[in-house]
């Protein structure tokens, strides 16, 4: 392999060449017609941003002599275009980005995809057997691998040292022992990248926003459809279950290890499938990074870990899921952490606890599990702010499509993905999103703690995210007009739900909210054995724990949530006996109203 001298300055788009970083390239050419055919040639380019304005086209050193495409079996040579980089024997007139060409001639530039160059998501680089990538046909892939290089140049000694080992060992074929890693694209070529140098902005062309113009467009297609690091011409993301990432040399495991190389190394800190659903999330949110974890409860006790210190004071509200309160209140005190706690609506007792205690973190839900009061989160941010505190939302509840928490100036938005996100009662996940920075430091200790997503439950909650915004849709509707139905009988005394004018936060939640959601509580004309009356004449619902899913669930919080406290210590937290909370699920609504109405005619 020679190494690259021509000018690869009209290649890279200018953010691309004002960072501090060093970058490999492969380019990987595939024969994209069946899967028999076999990778004709690596090049390998290092590309340093400090280079690349010095570099000159008329200094053109080339390609290896062998960069040629190869005929494939029938005999059919596939053509080359016009032209392309050029080499001391050979030239490469035609490069295949999943089906499409890097062109270039004259004054036409060459054809590029766009996110193949700006879009490095955090550890995003995989292995990929020599097998896995032959059974991957109609594909042609460029692959690019970008890693931070150290401005001090001696730090590379002893992967200088590995390096020097690894030439004197017997040269093995590219084709056969170069397992390639991805950080590509599948997404449209983007032409216009002049060869004398003059490069287009593509940073519009990098967001799912340029071409999709909805959630729920996005929740299909994010993280997949502009790439993803796993070669394949799949449209389903595969799962890849591993344990660990293999290095082909200890040269690379020695760049790994001083930030030249990217990977995952472990299965504990990340894996190509759940990276999927990471992406996805992060551009439902608008954040910058997202952070995939087991459970809800385990995002929850990792983010109060990480970001509250020894020592510290969090604020958080009445109204919550009660492991979360146990958590706070007898866990978080072994570690010389404080809390206040305050109503959702109070404000004033907010501004106290921030002015008379130096708060790290306001961590509340919005809306709340089982009352869904909700927070304004656009003043409580700013109140916070003001005095150096973070603001976490758990918008479990919401879902990302009924509720923007960073737009409205929370720092971290939290998600019990088991619920909405999942949508299907048969997969647990929580996940963080929101600045790379915060994100970071819980994603550092997440790596100590463990608690990792396996990559068969991210498929799943994959696969239950395309179908969000259909879901949401219609349980958006369903529990507002079962809202609405269930206020208005005779034998429900109370409805909580934030759609409803008597809600005690309806005109915040219609500030902040696009829907409000298919959780209905209410409280029964009647007393424990009346509302198990009422529960158990229900046909649809299953009695059990959670919301959220496809299958309408209901239960009585004193017993599912409470039943091991006495019912004078379930009152200090509003749950009295006589309270339901139900998650409408997908089903028709006639189907749901006549349920609920013949139950109601039962007690």
């Amino acid at each position: 392999e020679e190494p690259l001298t021509t000018s690869l300055s009209p290649l890279l788009p200018n953010p691309f060449l004002s960072a501090p970083l060093f970058f490999r390239v492969r380019l990987l050419l595939f024969s994209p017609i069946s899967s028999g055919h076999r990778l004709s040639s690596v090049a390998e380019m290092a590309v340093s941003s400090t280079l690349c304005p010095k570099l000159s086209a008329s200094a053109a050193g080339g390609f290896a002599s062998s960069f040629q495409c190869r005929s494939d079996p029938s005999g059919n040579h596939h053509q080359t275009r016009p032209g392309g980089f050029s080499s001391s024997s050979s030239r490469v007139k035609s490069v295949g980005v999943h089906g499409s060409f890097l062109t270039g001639g004259g004054g036409a530039g060459y054809g590029m995809s766009s996110s193949l160059i700006l879009k490095f998501p955090p550890n995003f680089v995989r292995q990929l057997s020599n097998k896995a990538r032959r059974n991957c046909s109609n594909i042609g892939v460029a692959q690019i691998v970008a890693a931070k290089w150290s401005d001090n140049s001696s730090t590379g000694s002893a992967a200088a040292a590995a390096n020097a080992a690894a030439a004197a060992s017997p040269a093995v074929p590219a084709v056969e022992e170069s397992v390639e890693l991805i950080a590509g694209a599948n997404g449209p070529v983007v032409d216009g990248l002049d060869r004398k140098g003059d490069v287009q902005d593509l940073t519009n062309n990098l967001t799912y926003g340029s071409f999709l113009s909805s959630d729920g467009s996005i929740a299909v297609h994010a993280g997949e459809r502009l790439g993803r690091g796993i070669v394949t011409d799949a449209i389903t993301t595969p799962v890849v279950n591993t344990s660990a990432y293999f290095f082909k040399k200890t040269a690379e495991l020695i760049d790994f290890k001083e930030k030249r190389h990217v990977s995952f190394e472990y299965g504990r800190y990340g894996n190509p499938t759940t990276a999927v659903v990471e992406e996805k999330i992060s551009a439902l949110e608008g954040a910058e990074s997202t952070l995939i974890m087991a459970s809800g409860m385990c995002a929850s006790t990792v983010l109060l870990m990480a970001l509250v210190p020894a020592g510290g004071h969090l604020v958080t509200t009445t109204d919550c899921y009660r492991k979360t309160r146990i958590f706070i209140e007898t866990m978080l005190p072994k570690m010389g952490i404080t809390a206040t706690v305050i109503d959702p609506a109070d404000i004033e007792s907010l501004k106290n606890a921030l002015n008379e205690k130096n708060v790290s973190l306001f961590f509340t839900e919005s809306p709340t599990n089982p009352f869904l009061r909700c927070v304004d989160i656009e003043l409580v941010s700013k109140l916070c702010h003001e005095k150096g505190a973070l603001v976490c939302i758990d918008g479990t509840f919401a879902t990302p499509l009924n509720q923007k928490a960073l737009a409205l100036g929370a720092d971290l938005i939290l998600h019990s993905a088991t619920k909405f996100i999942g949508g299907h009662n048969d997969v647990l996940a929580g996940c963080i999103s929101g600045s790379l920075k915060l994100v970071s430091e819980i994603r550092n200790l997440h790596h100590v703690l463990g608690g990792a997503l396996n990559p068969n439950a991210a498929y799943l909650i994959i696969r239950g995210m395309k179908t969000l915004h259909l879901r949401v849709q219609q349980q958006n509707s369903t529990g507002l007009r079962m809202a609405e139905l269930l206020e208005a009988h005779p034998k429900i005394s109370c409805v909580y739900y934030p759609g409803l004018k008597s809600h005690p936060e309806h005109d915040i939640a219609k500030k902040q909210m696009s829907g409000f959601g298919g959780v209905v509580s209410f409280e029964v004309d009647g007393d424990l054995e009346t509302t198990i009356k009422f529960v158990d004449a229900l046909r649809i619902p299953y009695i059990a724990p959670s919301f959220g899913g496809c299958e309408s669930i209901v239960d009585q919080p004193a017993i599912m949530s409470y039943w091991d406290l006495p019912r004078a210590e379930r009152e200090k937290y509003g749950i009295r006996d006589n309270l339901v909370r139900f998650s409408f699920g997908v089903e028709d609504f006639d189907d749901l109203k006549d349920d609920v109405l013949q139950a109601l005619a039962a007690i």
